[in-house]
């Protein structure tokens, strides 16, 4: 199993990536061993997170939703999908986009992420 996480960082930033271990990897920001982008915003807090089965999944997840503007990204962690869709037809003239469709599982409370192809959106 894999993940797509957005975190928060202490200066109110939002960072996006994805793993085979999440507990892990929170850890691993935590104590600084990521480098990169958060090492000098700790601490940080998952504000959301995806299960995908498998890593191209979740890698793709991840691409799409670090071009995402800071609204809709704070819409997908409020778990609104209606501003969600609302942010994502305002980009629509955009053709080379990949929409990223979210919707809720019946009755499950989860949410799951489906990645649709150009031709079936």
């Amino acid at each position: 199993m894999f993940w797509v996480y957005i975190l928060r960082c202490a200066d109110g930033s939002y960072y996006t990536g994805h793993t085979d271990n999440l507990e892990r990897r929170i850890g691993q920001y935590q104590a600084g061993e990521c480098g990169g982008y958060t090492a000098t915003r700790r601490p940080v807090e998952l504000t959301w997170s995806q299960e995908c089965v498998t890593r191209e999944e979740a890698l793709s997840a991840e691409m799409q939703i670090k071009g995402w503007s800071r609204k809709k990204k704070e819409a997908l962690m409020r778990g609104d999908w209606t501003e969600v869709s609302c942010l994502a037809k305002s980009k629509s003239a955009h053709p080379s986009t990949k929409p990223l469709v979210l919707s809720a599982a019946e009755g499950s409370g989860r949410t799951d992420l489906l990645l649709l192809r150009e031709d079936e959106s």
